[in-house]
C-alpha cells in the first residue's frame, strides 16, 4: 500500500521523537519547577509560526530540538481560586512575588516550681479503678493507685487560684436574704440557667431576674405571673434561652400545683421537672436541701476524671455511676465544684496549661502534654490588580497556615 510523503515524515518524527524513560525524582522535578518558574526554558524550545515555516519538512528541526512544557510535570497540589465578577471587581490579577517563611515553635519540657527549682513535664499511666471478684463471689471495686494523691494536690492548686465557680456558681446565687422557701426556688433557677452557660452569664441573668421584677424580686409567684415574653428579655444571654423560658414557666406551675409551691424534696421529683436532669437534681438536692444523694457529673468532672484514667466513659451519667462505685460518700458534695473550678482555671477544656500543673510534673496525670510542637508557615504574595478602568493596583496578602502537634 502506497503512503504519503506526510505520513512518512510524521512516523520518522515520532520515531525519533525523545521520550524520557528515567524515574522523575523529586530533586528533578523540583528543579525542572524552579527552571520554569525563572523562565529559564531554553529559547529554541518554543518556535513561531514563520521559524516552522509552511513546508512540513520542518517539523524535523523540532524534534531535535530540547523539549519543555509544564504540563509534563505531574502537578502535586493545587489551590483554585474563584473570583468574583461585577460591577468594582478587578478584570485581571497577576501575582508578581511570593515568599515563603516557616517557623517552628517547640515549648519547653520544662517548667519553673514554686520554689524555683525546675521541673520536667512527664506523662503519667492510666491506673483506672478496677472490678475484682472476691473468692465468695462477690464483686468489689478498688480505686485508682494513685486517686488520693491526685485529689489532694488539686485541692492544694484550687486554694491559690480563685475560679469563677467560687464567686459566681449555682449554690451563691440565692439571694441570703430570702425565706428558706424562695432560697431552694432561686437555686432551682439558676441550675436551669446555667446549662450550656458560663457562670459569668448565669450570675448577670440571675441578678436581672432578682433585681428587675416585681417587688419581692425573684419568687415563684411572680415567675408565674411574668408574661413569658418578659421573662425571655430578662434571660436573653443564658444559652437557648428560649426553651428555658417554657421549662422555667411549666416548672412553676408544676410546683403549685403537686409541690405546694416548693421545689421537690427528692431526687425522682426533681427530675419530673422540664429540663431538669440527674446533674441538676443530685446538686439543688445537696445545695438546696443538704442531701448528697449522688455526685453532680458535669463536662468538666466528666472530662477531667476520664483524662486522668479513673474510668473510660462516654456519658456523665456512666460517670456517675463509675465514679460512685468507690469515691468516699463523704467526698460526693465536694468533687464537683473542685474540678468544676480546676477546669475553668488550669485543666481548661481548649489549652491545658500543663506547665502550671503539679499534676504533670510528677507525672500524675496520664493526659499531660510534655511537648507541643507548632508549625507557623507564612506566604507573602504581592498582586498587581487591574481594574476595569485599566489602571494598575499592587496589593500584598498574607496566608498563614498553623499546624501544631501534641506529644
Amino acid at each position: 500500500m502506497k503512503t504519503s510523503r506526510i505520513a512518512r515524515e510524521t512516523a520518522r518524527i515520532s520515531k525519533n521523537a525523545e521520550i524520557p524513560t528515567s524515574r522523575l525524582t523529586r530533586s528533578s522535578l523540583t528543579a525542572s519547577i524552579r527552571a520554569f518558574a525563572a523562565e529559564d526554558v531554553p529559547k529554541t524550545a518554543v518556535k513561531t509560526e514563520e521559524e516552522v515555516g509552511d513546508d512540513v519538512s520542518s517539523l524535523s528541526s523540532l524534534s531535535s530540538s530540547p523539549r519543555f512544557d509544564i504540563e509534563d510535570i505531574p502537578i502535586l497540589s493545587s489551590t483554585r481560586q474563584k473570583r468574583k465578577r461585577g460591577a468594582g471587581s478587578p478584570s485581571t490579577s497577576v501575582t508578581t512575588a511570593s515568599a515563603i517563611e516557616v517557623k517552628t515553635r517547640i515549648s519547653p519540657q520544662k517548667v519553673k516550681t514554686e520554689d524555683g527549682s525546675t521541673a520536667r513535664i512527664k506523662k503519667g499511666r492510666k491506673q483506672p479503678a478496677k472490678k475484682v471478684v472476691e473468692k465468695s463471689g462477690e464483686v468489689t471495686i478498688h480505686p485508682p493507685a494513685n486517686w488520693e494523691e491526685i485529689y489532694t494536690a488539686v485541692q492544694e492548686m484550687r486554694k491559690k487560684v480563685l475560679a469563677p465557680v467560687d464567686t459566681m456558681g449555682c449554690e451563691t446565687l440565692a439571694e441570703e436574704t430570702r425565706t428558706p422557701r424562695d432560697q431552694r426556688f432561686q437555686t432551682l433557677i439558676a441550675l436551669m440557667l446555667s446549662s450550656q452557660t458560663k457562670d459569668t452569664t448565669t450570675a448577670l441573668a440571675m441578678r436581672r431576674l432578682q433585681t428587675e421584677l416585681p417587688p419581692p424580686g425573684l419568687t415563684l409567684e411572680n415567675i408565674l405571673s411574668v408574661p413569658p415574653e418578659t421573662l425571655n428579655a430578662l434571660i436573653h444571654a443564658v444559652g437557648f434561652h428560649n426553651n428555658k423560658t417554657k421549662y422555667i414557666k411549666a416548672t412553676a406551675l408544676i410546683l403549685r400545683e403537686k409541690f405546694n409551691s416548693d421545689i421537690p424534696d427528692t431526687i425522682e421529683g426533681l427530675i419530673s421537672l422540664p429540663g431538669v436532669g440527674p446533674k441538676m437534681a443530685y446538686l439543688c438536692s445537696s445545695a438546696a436541701w443538704g442531701r448528697t444523694e449522688g455526685i453532680g457529673v458535669d463536662v468538666h468532672v466528666h472530662r477531667i476524671t476520664n483524662l486522668w484514667g479513673w474510668q473510660k466513659t462516654t456519658q456523665p451519667e456512666q460517670t456517675r455511676a463509675a465514679l460512685e462505685a468507690w469515691l468516699p460518700r463523704e467526698k460526693w458534695h465536694e468533687i464537683n465544684h473542685l474540678l468544676v473550678g480546676f477546669g475553668q482555671t488550669i485543666c481548661l477544656p481548649v489549652g491545658r496549661r500543663c506547665g502550671e500543673c503539679t499534676l504533670s510534673t510528677r507525672g500524675l496525670c496520664s493526659g499531660a502534654v510534655a511537648m507541643k510542637k507548632t508549625t507557623v508557615v507564612k506566604r507573602r504574595r504581592e498582586k498587581e490588580v487591574k481594574d476595569e478602568g485599566g489602571d494598575a493596583v499592587k496589593e500584598e496578602i498574607e496566608d498563614v497556615m498553623v499546624n501544631g502537634d501534641g506529644a
